[in-house]
């Protein structure tokens, strides 16, 4: 019961679509605005109330050197992390992969006959496609979290990491309730308003009787603490103390790049997340658990480590700085390209600025999908800015960009774009080609001076959009402004340098 990426168009066609959109573009401009400005106050408070620190700076680097410690000595951190949760009581599984993540989950489901999982938001199982693998044998996944019931019972995407249906209004997740919630289990009240309060109440007694029934429940985990083999999740609602707490089963589905070295070090990522997450000082509900404690909560935890590209991002000297990402959605809410096109345009359940550099490091290039992610930024640098580990995503974007053109090189058709660098190289590179293109240059700067339509701010003739292809769509969108008459050569040559 919920849409899937597979199939997504690249990010270009999929965000024209979006465009069109505008209830999309102002639900995201709402949401997104109040949270940066719940997110700029308490930044101010940080850097007001301890300057002599260094202020919210200094807390960025030490939440990035936390990081990055733990990724230096990776191995010797999940290996410690094992140890401490298997004498704890858990099960520890290793997942190269999807498929072999959602195998292992599958198999103890059924092992407990259950037909029907409970799940505390958890991104890494969206990324798998857990909901569908365990579909495919018969078993539901319950999510709870209010945004992803609303999702699910939409049949939709998510858009946003935090807030994962930011894309809807209060009026729409009404109307959602009320047409199918009762398809699936306990039916919306009769006059349901969209008062936030009420439908927040709805999902509640929705979801009371499935986390009652529920044998097995499956969650993430925002930080896994190597030192206590410790795993952590915050979140705002209380959904996920149900589900870590009632039934008897817990699974646990962990990117190895959620370890952290030290219960000391969890420190200023607890202090960086809810600031820069939800604009507020501490989240309302951090749980933390260790294996099985005998008489309390689920007597049977299993913890699944999975892969599914990390490694791969991880040899990447310029894109490893990306697995320091807490999924804080702070870079999503700055940039002015997720603003306007969404998160569905991404066509990942990583999307905006953080989701144009995860999914390509994650799966690699080679796809025209995700190959078209990197592209998907003004370079504007905002996100950086925002980002509390300091991931410099323009950096990566760039880098990203240059191995998807060196996947390129070998294409027997190449692109417009890769035959107009080839051709300014042959130009450039003989000072006879580069006077002869000056002289055409200058001839087309007089032709439109004189005869063309367009002209820029300040008098400068322009092109309007030229045919061809590659150059019609840049300059559909472009003005071109028109080459000057005479080129500098030609300037220093007949003025002495400006001396005549």
């Amino acid at each position: 019961m919920s849409g899937t990426f597979v199939g997504m168009p690249a990010f270009p066609e999929a965000a024209r679509a979006a465009l069109g959109d505008t209830q999309l573009r102002h639900n995201l401009a709402h949401a997104t605005g109040v949270i940066r400005a719940k997110r700029s106050r308490l930044v101010t408070e940080v850097e007001e109330s301890m300057p002599e620190s260094g202020g919210w700076e200094a807390l960025r680097l030490a939440g990035a050197g936390v990081k990055d410690r733990a990724l230096r000595d990776l191995e010797t951190q999940l290996v410690l992390l094992e140890e401490r949760l298997t004498a704890a009581g858990a099960t520890v599984h290793w997942a190269r992969d999807a498929a072999e993540a959602n195998a292992i989950v599958v198999a103890v489901a059924q092992r407990h006959q259950a037909t029907e999982v409970v799940k505390v938001k958890s991104m890494v199982t969206q990324e798998i496609g857990l909901n569908e693998a365990l579909e495919a044998e018969g078993i539901d996944a319950w999510e709870t979290d209010l945004a992803e019931i609303i999702v699910q019972l939409g049949d939709d995407l998510p858009s946003h990491i935090l807030v994962p249906a930011i894309h809807r209004n209060r009026a729409e997740i009404r109307e959602i309730f009320l047409r199918e919630m009762g398809k699936v289990g306990k039916p919306a009240p009769e006059g349901l308003t969209d008062e936030p309060a009420v439908l927040a109440g709805a999902a509640r007694e929705h979801l009371r009787e499935k986390f009652l029934r529920a044998k097995v429940a499956v969650s993430g985990a925002n930080f896994a603490i190597a030192e206590t083999g410790t795993l952590v999740v915050v979140e705002s609602e209380g959904n996920g103390r149900m589900c870590l707490t009632l039934p008897e089963v817990l699974v646990s589905v962990v990117g190895i790049e959620k370890v952290v070295p030290t219960w000391a070090e969890l420190d200023p990522l607890l202090r960086l997340l809810p600031r820069s997450s939800t604009g507020e000082r501490m989240n309302p509900y951090t749980s933390t658990w260790s294996g099985v404690t005998p008489g309390d909560g689920p007597q049977e935890v299993h913890v699944v480590l999975l892969d599914n590209g990390r490694t791969r991002a991880l040899a990447d000297d310029v894109g490893r700085q990306a697995l320091r990402c807490i999924r804080c959605s702070a870079c999503l809410n700055v940039c002015p390209v997720y603003e306007r096109t969404g998160g569905h345009a991404y066509g990942s359940v990583y999307p905006g600025p953080i989701g144009a550099i995860l999914n390509p490091l994650l799966k690699g290039t080679g796809d025209p999908q995700t190959d078209s992610l990197p592209y998907a930024s003004s370079l504007c640098g905002a996100c950086f800015e925002a980002c509390p580990v300091r991931i410099d995503i323009p950096e990566v974007l760039v880098h990203l960009r240059s191995k998807v053109v060196d996947g390129h090189r070998d294409d027997t058709v190449p692109k417009a774009e890769a035959v107009a660098f080839k051709g300014a190289a042959y130009a450039l590179g003989d000072s006879r080609r580069l006077a002869w293109a000056e002289r055409a240059s200058g001839l087309a700067g007089r032709v439109m001076t004189r005869f063309g339509r367009t002209s820029l701010p300040g008098g400068r003739a322009a092109a309007g959009r030229v045919p061809g292809p590659g150059v019609g769509k840049w300059t559909s969108a472009r003005d071109l402004p028109a080459p000057p008459a005479e080129s500098f050569r030609a300037w220093w040559k007949r003025t002495d340098g400006g001396r005549r």
